[in-house]
């Protein structure tokens, strides 16, 4: 295996140290490499360390360099990675045209080399540059295999019955702060992020560049469904009620409803509920202006949003660009007296809202959600604005029926007649003894 790093900023791997956005990493990055980093504790630091590193440039013009990282920080609670890279000066500058042939070989695909990030590939890469005499074949070198990657780390409680679970989320203490939950069918494939952010198995995104198309698709062929609807927030709650891939994160103040989800699907997998906590003047309603701002950002271009510069601190440069005045007129047409200044932390941020109860579904789930902003990741072990516990669930088969007898089923959690139906069909089917 091999880090393959890519940065748009000129003569950067010459300089002492680089930052990455957090979202950036692991792009193009096989889900099964990807799940071994999910969080970054000591072991999965120690592992980036030991890659051999491919430190590459936007375009075509600069050329690679082959190296390794001295140094790996988490920053600014989880949200940037700061790299410290370690040329190795033993083997010069490799030119683009003596890598393009080699793309296939590497797993680096055409357009990886148009957007900053950080990739985890699975291939060889010394012994691909030394079987194409770019380097001496005789180097020797670290290999890191996937059998040898740092395994998630166990769950801080276990519970196999709807009893021990109860008693773990008891026992929590919270100090006062609101409690929402989330159930995970799989504890160690899934992870917080949005529907719009996931990838597929070879690590490339299947929604994320088509959100406003998708937003307005919906929209022209329902438009009869979203008549009452005023924030465009109120829209991505219905689109991800009809399971249109949103930025919105479905959590629960019901843990009981977390641990169904939890349970419901791979049933031999270890499921997971996980447990957030956070102020309760975090938390933003329907209303919001910052929810607003977010919201947003769905009707922007992929184009717009990543031509957006957070760089600078000065806020009325920022709001002089051109995507970001477009998202202004978006606001305003649901808020015609906002005021005309965006902060960019804002919209690079992960909030909590408690949006409108528009269905019997929202309402019996005791629904809530997270609004990720651009680009915006949320750290596996929280940050201190939103604490992440969790609670590993086996014996799903049994929870469920435990769950059953609590009338929490498919028929309550999923209130329409045709759920009712199943439900009901399932539970007076004729079981041979």
């Amino acid at each position: 295996m091999f880090s393959f790093l890519v940065t748009s900023i000129s003569g950067a791997w010459d300089r002492p140290g680089y930052e990455y956005d957090r979202s950036r990493f692991l792009e193009y990055t096989s889900d099964e490499i990807a799940t071994s980093f999910r969080e970054l504790k000591a072991p999965q630091i120690e592992a980036l360390k030991e890659l051999p590193c491919l430190f590459a440039y936007e375009g075509t013009s600069e050329a690679m360099r082959v190296g390794r990282l001295k140094s790996v920080k988490v920053r600014n609670d989880g949200r940037q990675l700061y790299v410290e890279p370690e040329l190795d000066l033993g083997i010069p500058p490799v030119p683009f045209d003596r890598i393009s042939g080699l793309q296939a070989a590497l797993d680096i695909r055409s357009w990886e080399l148009n957007r900053t990030h950080w990739a985890i590939k699975d291939e060889d890469l010394f012994e691909v540059l030394a079987r194409t005499g770019i380097i001496p074949g005789a180097t020797e070198t670290r290999k890191v295999e996937k059998e040898q990657l740092p395994p998630i780390s166990p769950p801080e409680f276990q519970a196999d019955s709807v009893g021990a679970f109860v008693e773990h989320v008891l026992r929590m203490d919270h100090d006062g702060r609101e409690v929402f939950y989330r159930g995970h069918s799989n504890r160690t494939k899934y992870r917080l992020e949005p529907s719009i952010f996931r990838k597929d198995k070879d690590g490339n995104f299947i929604y994320r560049d088509a959100e406003d198309r998708m937003y307005r698709e919906l929209l022209v062929s329902n438009s009869m469904d979203f008549p009452g609807d005023v924030y465009t927030l109120d829209r991505l709650v219905r689109m991800q009620h009809y399971s249109l891939p949103t930025r919105l994160l479905d959590i629960t103040s019901n843990p009981l409803i977390a641990l169904y989800f939890a349970c419901k699907s791979n049933l031999s997998e270890d499921g997971e509920v996980i447990v957030f906590s956070m102020e309760r003047n975090q938390i933003r309603y329907f209303d919001s202006d910052t929810a607003s701002c977010i919201a947003n950002l769905t009707r922007l271009s992929q184009e717009s949003k990543e031509s957006m510069d957070y760089s600078s601190n000065d806020v009325r440069k920022f709001n002089r660009q051109t995507p970001v005045k477009r998202l202004l007129h978006f606001i305003k047409e649901e808020k015609p007296f906002f005021e005309g200044r965006l902060v960019p932390r804002d919209l690079r941020a992960v909030i909590c809202v408690k949006g409108k109860h528009t269905n019997s579904r929202i309402a019996f789930q005791s629904g809530a959600f997270l609004l990720f902003g651009h680009d915006a990741t949320l750290d596996e072990g929280g940050t201190p604005e939103i604490s992440v516990k969790r609670i590993a669930v086996k014996n799903k088969g049994a929870v469920l029926s435990q769950l059953d007898q609590l009338n929490i089923n498919d028929s309550t959690v999923f209130p329409y007649i045709e759920n009712s139906a199943k439900y009901i069909a399932q539970k007076f089917a004729f079981k041979a003894e």
